[in-house]
């Protein structure tokens, strides 16, 4: 699997992630109140520890966390981009956008 991010994610990422080298940015599947486990979203999280089930891909800007399980989900080559209009982050492949709107969601235990 390979993610690149664009330039104007890496800075919003940065804006919104900081210089703090504890967290991780894990790449979510999220299935919660989609119905059944085909039906998920890819949103961001800001975590702090890595799961049992999370490998790391390494990208063009910091090593993203994906569940292993949810690989199935994701396209082999995706990128993530930030579209300032919508003030959302993008996910797409070659082929297709896989979300529009991508959330930015701070998982950590401070946050919680």
């Amino acid at each position: 699997m390979n993610i690149t991010f664009t330039d104007k994610a890496i800075a919003k990422v940065q804006e919104k992630y900081g210089k703090d080298s504890s967290l991780y940015l894990k790449l979510k599947y999220d299935t919660d109140g989609c119905g059944c486990v085909v039906s998920g979203v890819t949103t961001l999280w800001i975590v702090d520890e890595k799961e049992s089930d999370d490998v790391i891909i390494e990208t063009n800007f910091v090593p993203v966390l994906v569940e292993k399980t949810k690989q199935v989900f994701l396209d082999d080559n995706m990128t993530i981009d930030y579209n300032e209009s919508a003030y959302a982050f993008m996910l797409k492949c070659p082929s297709q956008i896989l979300n529009p709107r991508m959330s930015f969601i701070d998982k950590t235990k401070e946050a919680l």
